[in-house]
């Protein structure tokens, strides 16, 4: 029985050869997309950032200026005669013990916003007002708080930097009056 022309296949090499011309083709495209795919989680991640730091500004600002003046009205704040206001350092200590502006020894009892500064929380410690963590929802994610003065006794410059799984730093500032 004879073959006629319109019966003939691809010879093995020829199989052989598209295979190959596939698989760089595919090789090239998913190399060149690589990128691209962990570009596309930054927003996604930034966006999350955002609500963590937004979140931790707000505690912050709502508690008082200082430890040393008060909010009743009627009573002297710090910063006017006979009251002085807590001095930060510029530096964070490595030593927990020399953070004496820091009355409180846990969050949860934070009262003003000096207790902030030099707060870093990462893993389980990341967690919101109430003490419950947020590890399932942010992991990866570390928060660092610095507090200083922007004018002395008078406006204090709150600054969270929210570092994302990625590694990229995020920050957000506030200021807080003595009002």
């Amino acid at each position: 029985m004879a073959v006629s022309k319109h019966q003939r296949g691809f010879t093995l090499i020829e199989i052989i050869a598209g295979i190959i011309v596939v698989g760089i083709i595919t090789l090239v495209v998913t190399a060149g997309m690589g990128p691209l795919f962990r570009q596309s989680v930054d927003p996604w991640q930034q966006v999350r950032a955002a609500e963590l730091g937004q979140s931790l500004i707000n505690e912050i600002l709502s508690r008082r200026f200082d430890e040393n003046g008060s909010s009743a009205i009627g009573e002297a704040r710090c910063g006017e005669p006979g009251v002085s206001c807590t001095t930060l350092p510029a530096n964070c200590p490595t030593d927990p013990s020399a953070m004496t502006f820091r009355e409180e020894a846990d969050r949860t009892e934070f009262d003003d916003v000096d207790d902030y500064h030099c707060l870093e929380l990462s893993g389980p410690e990341v967690a919101d007002t109430l003490a419950q963590s947020l590890t399932d929802d942010y992991r990866g994610f570390a928060l660092q708080v610095r507090v200083s003065y922007q004018q002395p006794d008078t406006l204090k410059r709150i600054v969270v930097s929210v570092s994302t799984p990625q590694q990229q730093i995020i920050e957000f500032a506030a200021l807080r009056g003595n009002w």
